[in-house]
């Protein structure tokens, strides 16, 4: 497979991934099918693909739990639920493909986290049964600055070197 091949399979990864994980909420068996996902995608990466999946995925599971106990979600499992953790290893898997290309200059990641994390997280919450204590609008200004900062972030350690 070309490098527009990889790339492209990796944009629907992300995507399928993404719904597979919310919907996985209620139906935790669709959380087998990315648990084989990700193995497969490690399979087809570079020698060292887990270090950079573990190492984004552990500071998001922090910040999502962080924002938790912080009362911007509400989570029926605590600290965490596990199709959360696992969205967390999804996203991860295309910081060094398909999100690649928004890490430069920082304020394409910026932009993308500005609007892309709270759109995520409010779509997420409503088909996953999460909790906003919130309301719908502060939650998206807090996870707009946030993501507006954490993607960069993310993208500029998953990116280096």
């Amino acid at each position: 497979m070309g490098r527009r091949g990889w790339l492209l399979g990796n944009a629907l990864w992300l995507q399928a991934g993404w719904w597979l994980c919310v919907l996985g909420a209620h139906r935790p068996w669709l959380l087998l099918i990315v648990l084989v996902g990700l193995l497969l995608h490690l399979c087809l990466s570079p020698a060292g693909e887990w270090r950079v999946l573990l190492a984004i995925a552990a500071a998001g599971c922090l910040l999502d739990s962080t924002l938790g106990m912080l009362g911007v979600f509400s989570f029926v499992q605590w600290p965490l639920p596990p199709w959360l953790a696992l969205l967390w290893l999804v996203l991860a898997s295309g910081m060094r493909h398909s999100l690649a290309g928004f890490a430069q200059p920082a304020w394409r990641a910026a932009l993308l986290g500005l609007f892309g994390g709270p759109l995520a997280y409010q779509a997420g919450a409503q088909l996953a049964g999460v909790d906003l204590p919130m309301g719908g609008l502060v939650t998206a200004l807090i996870l707009a600055l946030v993501w507006a900062l954490a993607l960069p972030l993310a993208l500029r350690f998953a990116t280096r070197g």
